[in-house]
């Protein structure tokens, strides 16, 4: 394997792992926050929907960050992709475009 093939595959695993680290983020805010609402309807203890509470933030601190990690390895991989371009017919370079298409919506997604 060459050495451009090596740092396509790497910069692939990059923005693969970005985008699902941004899933894994949100689903988790958002079982934080089904968990919240249940011990307040449940009436717990104030001091557990306020440890809760910081947890969810904690959560929602990370989206951003790894969203502007994901642009940063969404543009360097994209930008790769266009100067290796005797790579385009191996199956690194496929995983590669496969990655960008799937990860493009969440560059602009909010939240």
């Amino acid at each position: 394997m060459s050495a451009e093939a090596r740092q396509l595959k790497i910069k692939t695993g990059v923005v693969k792992r970005l985008a699902k680290e941004i899933t894994m983020y949100q689903k988790e805010a958002e079982k934080q926050q089904a968990r919240i609402q249940n011990l307040i309807d449940t009436g717990a203890d104030e001091h557990d929907v306020r440890k809760q509470k910081e947890v969810l933030q904690e959560s929602l601190v990370m989206i951003p960050d790894t969203q502007r990690r994901l642009q940063e390895a969404f543009a360097d991989l994209e930008e790769f992709t266009q100067t290796v371009t005797d790579l385009k017919e191996t199956p690194e370079f496929e995983a590669a475009s496969a990655i960008l298409e799937e990860a493009r919506p969440q560059l602009s997604a909010e939240y």
